[in-house]
């Protein structure tokens, strides 16, 4: 069954209540005896909830009573945010000075009068409600647990390249696997010359078929046997076109410079299948390759053979390495014997185990705990994902009986299918928090095998305000790192790359499964197959065009979030739009890029409850309505990619709450006063504005602490002295951008964390600027500076700069002395350098001695060309919305 997470919707509403309580508007409006009604009942039931979440299976009737609790605090939070609603605009009017008669005519629907009497009679109403639900729980017989005593354990993450000493007994297994890839393949009998080897690895899902064929991917022997080596992961989706695409970029990746990659794969996504097709057999023709396509689903043989037919131009000794849960799919696609991997031993699992459950050494401590832990481990059933989830649940917690609860807890006797181990991951699930579980819900919006960047959770969570600082002080981009790190720690998360302010990861199939089994009564993927929506459904993610209709979607008011998540999937009708404004007025999220409507209408000013907004790739919206400034809880806007943009809507000074705002727009002048105003903007970003010369002369963006300026061919300078709190800083592919604009002017400090520069081809040196963030720059990628001839001396007294790659500046001969100083230095990719490289080899090159110290070094090697790929293509995408 779904899960609850009435504790904290509850505990996120009493703090929201103790403010309007305590607020003299709340008797102005009449409503304080209602209000501090609500806040009592509720301070008195959410005593009970964490029992009630724990008993909710045995007790008849107490799921639907849970389910009664969540709908009335939801319920009675729109009711709250019509108040917030309420005084943002009273606040813009009082802000906009000399404007104000023009501002209160914009704001004119809202009477005072008529808003007091309806806001009185829903708070009235919410009242009413609750005490009766409240009343009816009595009978269940609950016990009052006021704290959630669910302790949370953070563990350093780290770079998602496999680290073969951290791979419990797999050893034999990859050496078995490498053998397969080093003999030579017999041409097969009965479908023909098949050139190509297929090797496929079975077993259950989180058995570690991906971790396997990554050391074997990863070992040096692959790269002296093979020219070519490409990873696809294909999962549900067996989109032939799309694997095709997935392959040459890959292949681009590895025989390209990594920013040449990057051009060629923002380009063939345009290409017919045709055109791809001869693309394929140009980069395969003649080498011999490794390709694996990991997580294949696809039973339909008919797609397979044409995928095979076109991959087989490959020189004599090519491989493709398959992972597959299921023997009949591994039977259709393997020219050899499956590799059936097994489960790991009972002593390998309990060595994995033991380290993440344990700091290293501590479990000497605790002989009691690894007893049971052993007993736990034998129902993993050798599974390492259960395994390492579980035992990253019970890190730290040294309580006999939370073991002893979790070991002898019902869930393992569910009905389940063979080898499920849904029960293990559901156990580690429910050790988190309860703000946690409901944040991990929202993973179920995506597609399996999705790259999520961090900034996505920032938007999403924050706009259901689950991102609250116990201090109240903290920035909600760095709660949603902190969350992110506690999944992390818990291993529900994978592939983690972190570049500092960006940051990127995915979840395992089986923990998306998880999300989607605890999320399913609220959340819901729309797709081709969906034939109903239940009036309970409160967020919608949409993955197929062809899902769009009218009849689908609900009546009900209840939906708070309809989201596009996939690349080329938006909304075409604006028919669809006008039901959905409508119908949902509680919105807080509308995600709809990749669209292609042509207007917005003026009505999406009713959406008061919006918090982001998401246009981003519409190739047909040409104007946007000056109404939707009357968003004041709007939070994130993105016009990224909208091409035909003429101008921006007037009155942006007004969306106060407004802290991210992508732009495209063919605007040649910004309103530098209505900039000024957004107080609470954090991130800006400029991309593909083509007659903007200057951003900002004068005015002060005071609290504006990322910059993303790109393919802005007209711009000239950048007011880096009118944002004082600028903490990363993304430049690219700016022509006519002179990043030397301040040479002659004393050196300005700076709280610059990120800096990314790409493609200046005719900037000699590094622009002195940068020396004003000594004292906090942690990344540095310096790109595609093609006349860059040297590193300038005081880049060693960045002595905080723990990343650092220069890639593609093939003039670029010497490094500055000292490079030794750069102590907290521990990744630096040098490529594109032949020169450099040559001289940072290890043990022979001149600068090995100075450089030796850092953890991961690369230099031009082949095996780090998609490394540095995703790198770049990472940190572009994480710098928006």
């Amino acid at each position: 069954m779904a899960d609850f997470f009435v504790f904290d919707i509850a505990e996120t509403l009493l703090e929201k209540l103790a403010s309007y309580v305590s607020e003299e508007a709340s008797r102005a409006y009449d409503v304080y005896e209602d209000l501090q009604g609500i806040k009592d009942t509720l301070s008195i039931v959410k005593g009970v909830l964490l029992d009630a979440e724990e008993k909710k299976e045995q007790k008849h009737g107490l799921r639907e009573w849970l389910r009664q609790i969540q709908n009335v605090c939801f319920d009675a939070e729109d009711v709250l945010d019509g108040f917030e609603c309420h005084n943002l605009r009273k606040q813009v009017v009082k802000a906009s000075g000399s404007t104000g008669m023009k501002v209160g005519h914009f704001f004119s629907s809202s009477n005072s009068l008529v808003f007091r009497l309806r806001m009185a009679r829903q708070i009235k109403h919410v009242r009413c409600r609750l005490d009766k639900i409240a009343a009816d729980g009595n009978k269940f017989g609950l016990e009052r647990i006021s704290v959630d005593h669910r302790l949370v354990q953070r563990r350093e993450m780290t770079y998602s390249h496999i680290d073969a000493s951290g791979v419990m007994g797999r050893d034999n297994d990859r050496e078995e696997i490498i053998k397969l890839l080093m003999q030579p393949h017999p041409h097969g009998d009965g479908d023909g010359d098949k050139s190509v080897c297929v090797i496929p690895i079975v077993g259950i899902g989180g058995l570690g078929k991906t971790t396997l064929a990554r050391l074997v991917f990863n070992d040096k022997r692959m790269d002296e046997l093979f020219q070519l080596k490409m990873w696809v992961c294909v999962s549900d989706d067996f989109d032939i076109r799309q694997i095709i695409i997935k392959i040459i970029n890959c292949a681009s990746a590895s025989t390209s410079a990594p920013s040449i990659a990057l051009a060629h794969h923002e380009s063939i996504n345009n290409l017919d299948i045709e055109q791809l097709q001869s693309q394929l057999r140009h980069k395969l023709s003649g080498l011999t390759y490794l390709l694996v396509l990991d997580d294949i689903w696809n039973d339909d043989r008919a797609k397979w053979i044409e995928l095979n037919d076109l991959i087989k131009v490959g020189a004599v000794g090519s491989k493709i390495l398959v992972t597959t849960r299921s023997d009949s799919i591994a039977s259709m696609v393997g020219t050899v014997p499956s590799y059936v991997l097994e489960g790991l031993s009972v002593e390998n699992c309990l060595s994995l185990f033991v380290k993440w459950a344990f700091k290293e050494g501590e479990e000497k401590k605790y002989p009691n705990l690894v007893d049971i832990g052993k007993e736990m481990v034998k129902k993993c059933q050798g599974v390492p994902l259960a395994v390492r989830t579980l035992g990253s649940s019970l890190f730290l917690n040294f309580d006999l009986e939370r073991w002893e609860f979790v070991r002898d807890h019902e869930i393992w006797n569910l009905n389940q299918k063979k080898d499920d181990i849904l029960p293990a991951l559901k156990l580690s699930y429910d050790q988190m928090p309860s703000y946690l579980r409901q944040c991990f819900a929202y993973f179920s919006l995506f597609p399996k095998d999705f790259g999520h960047i961090g900034s996505h959770f920032v938007s999403l969570w924050g706009s259901f305000g689950l991102l609250r600082s116990p201090s109240g002080s903290q920035k909600v981009e760095n709660i949603a790192r902190q969350y992110i790190a506690e999944l992390h720690s818990r291993s529900f998360l994978e592939d983690f790359v972190d570049f500092g302010h960006v940051y990127y990861f995915k979840v395992h199939d089986l923990v998306h499964d998880l999300a989607s089994y605890v999320a399913k009564e609220e959340f819901l993927v729309v797709d081709s197959r969906t034939r109903n929506i239940p009036k309970q459904v409160r967020h919608l993610s949409v993955v197929e065009n062809d899902s769009l209709s009218h009849a689908l979607f609900p009546k009900s008011r209840s939906v708070r979030t309809i989201y596009f998540p996939m690349f080329g999937v938006g909304l075409d009708s604006e028919a669809l739009m006008d039901t959905w404004i409508a119908r949902y007025k509680y919105l807080r999220v509308l995600h709809l890029s990749d669209s292609s409507f042509e207007t917005l209408p003026n009505s999406i000013a009713k959406l008061e409850h919006l918090r982001a907004l998401n246009l981003a790739n519409n190739c047909k919206i040409k104007r946007l309505p000056h109404s939707i400034c009357k968003l004041q809880n709007l939070q994130v806007l993105s016009l990224r990619g909208c091409m035909e943009l003429q101008t921006l809507p007037k009155g942006l000074g007004m969306l106060m709450s407004l802290r991210k705002f992508y732009i495209t727009t063919k605007q040649s002048i910004l309103s530098e006063d209505e900039f000024a105003r957004l107080r609470n903007l954090h991130t800006l970003s400029f991309e593909y504005c083509d007659n903007l010369k200057f951003l900002f002369k004068v005015a002060q963006v005071s609290s504006l602490e990322v910059l993303i300026v790109q393919s802005c061919g007209s711009l000239e300078s950048l007011p880096l002295h009118i944002l004082p709190k600028l903490e990363s800083l993304f430049v690219k592919r700016c022509e006519r951008l002179n990043l030397s604009f301040n040479s002659e002017s004393p050196i300005q400090k700076l709280r610059m964390k990120l800096l990314h520069l790409e493609h200046f081809p005719r900037q000699q040196i590094l622009p002195q600027w940068i020396e004003g963030a000594t004292n906090t720059l942690q990344t540095l990628f310096i790109v595609n500076f093609h006349s860059l001839e040297m590193l300038p001396e005081w880049l060693t007294t960045m002595t905080h700069v723990k990343m650092l790659h220069i890639v593609n500046c093939p003039r670029l001969l010497y490094f500055p002395s000292d490079m030794n100083r750069l102590s907290a230095l521990e990744d630096l990719d040098i490529d594109g350098c032949p020169e450099l490289c040559r001289k940072c080899q290890p043990l022979s090159g001149e600068y090995w001695s100075s450089i030796a110290h850092i953890k991961r070094v690369s230099f031009g090697e082949k095996k780090e060309g998609k490394l540095l790929f995703q790198t770049q293509t990472w940190i572009r995408l994480g710098l928006r919305d």
